[in-house]
């Protein structure tokens, strides 16, 4: 099966899904394809395909020769291999431990009302403002910011020193860029921990300094890469479920006369997050075939959760955004033991924004056509969609 295209796939509007990638999905559930970068890979689109992979202990982050395996970006980040392929299932273990109990649902629970809170401070505080508004920057990217900072142990009036090194770490396109963005952030990391370890609070952070047997290294890079993950893709989710919800008013309005119905909204949100073209990369440690598809030890797997959460053989009418949806469990968490641990706190913010902000807002609106909104590109955009650079909006 010879490659017949290549990444990233060209969509007319913020709210479309790519036609070639639709084309594909029609074909088959498994591609042959060229990454952003040029080199060959496989992206898979069926929703069963993609769960059941997402589970596969064949498929891995890691390559036993890095420097030459497929790449799907330049960030330094998650444009290639990941880890060390001796011990990468040891490590990952290890690592899901320490974090675990930060994520638990005893400690979500206790942090619900103060993120309840802080999303009503900042929706009473866009009321202030005269419209129009932008509500990426007054709600959508500040709410997550401040909930990492507080988990972690982050000052939030750091954030234009982290959020500069997480920009350019970040950069697909260019590799030297991505790699001082990374040595900037772990540097920062390093920073953290030796005040932390002189001056211990209760936050992830400090807890990772009492634990045993992690270095200064380890816990500076967790750390970083959980404020890095953890707070962009979270303003992606708002700002894409904000957007969605907006140039559709009747289901606005539905979830103003219906708040029961948040919960539900907010996992649509979640599945219309991505509309595929690109994917969580994996690397096959082995050869296997799927759906008859020989892949060889070393290949690149793309994983399209997108494109798999609007397959028509698990959501009928997937293009569709239905807030009373009641059809199979979306993918945009991932599936298995890599399932993100951070994904109960971003439903507690999702759920939050969204239960202020309707019922104070009830005739909120666009202030643009939703076709003049542009996306932020980088490293999470090939899985669930840039960020809204912006989402003027209007309640007069």
């Amino acid at each position: 099966m010879a490659a017949e295209v290549r990444l990233p796939f060209q969509r007319a509007g913020p709210l479309e899904a790519a036609p070639q990638l639709r084309a594909l999905q029609a074909k088959g559930p498994v591609h042959k394809i060229l990454t952003a970068c040029g080199d060959p890979a496989f992206l898979v689109t069926g929703y069963e395909e993609v769960r059941h992979l997402l589970a596969d202990p064949r498929l891995g982050r890691s390559h036993p020769d890095p420097a030459n395996a497929s790449r799907c970006g330049e960030s330094v980040l998650f444009g290639g291999p990941m880890g060390r392929y001796e011990t990468e299932e040891a490590d990952r273990i290890r690592t899901r431990g320490l974090l675990q109990p930060y994520f638990a649902p005893s400690r979500m629970r206790a942090l619900r009302t103060h993120v309840d809170a802080l999303a009503g401070d900042l929706v009473h505080a866009l009321a202030r403002e005269e419209p129009p508004a932008d509500l990426m920057d007054a709600v959508a990217a500040p709410l997550p910011i401040m909930v990492i900072c507080e988990l972690l142990g982050v000052p939030y009036e750091d954030r234009p020193r982290f959020r500069a090194c997480t920009v350019a770490a970040a950069d697909a396109g260019d590799r030297a860029r991505s790699e001082r963005g990374l040595a900037d952030l772990f540097g920062y990391g390093l920073h953290l921990v030796a005040r932390k370890r002189e001056r211990p609070a209760d936050d992830v952070i400090s807890g990772l300094c009492a634990a045993s047997g992690a270095s200064d290294n380890m816990i500076a890079r967790l750390s970083m890469f959980m404020l890095f993950a953890g707070h962009e893709t979270t303003v992606t989710a708002i700002g894409m479920g904000a957007l969605t919800l907006l140039a559709q008013p009747g289901q606005w309005q539905a979830l103003g006369d219906n708040p029961a119905l948040i919960p539900a909204a907010v996992e649509e949100m979640l599945r219309k997050l991505g509309k595929g073209g690109g994917g969580i990369p994996r690397y096959a440690r082995e050869d296997l075939q799927i759906r008859g598809v020989k892949v060889r030890a070393g290949d690149l797997v793309l994983l399209d959760t997108g494109a798999a959460n609007h397959d028509r053989a698990a959501f009928p009418d997937p293009d569709r955004f239905d807030i009373s949806r009641q059809d199979a469990s979306h993918l945009t968490f991932g599936h298995g033991p890599r399932y993100c641990v951070g994904a109960p706190l971003a439903r507690i913010e999702l759920h939050a924004v969204f239960s202020r902000l309707i019922p104070r807002f009830p005739r909120m609106r666009l202030a643009v056509p939703a076709d003049e909104i542009t996306l932020s590109t980088g490293v999470f955009a090939d899985v669930m969609s840039g960020a809204p650079s912006r989402i003027p909006v209007t309640w007069a």
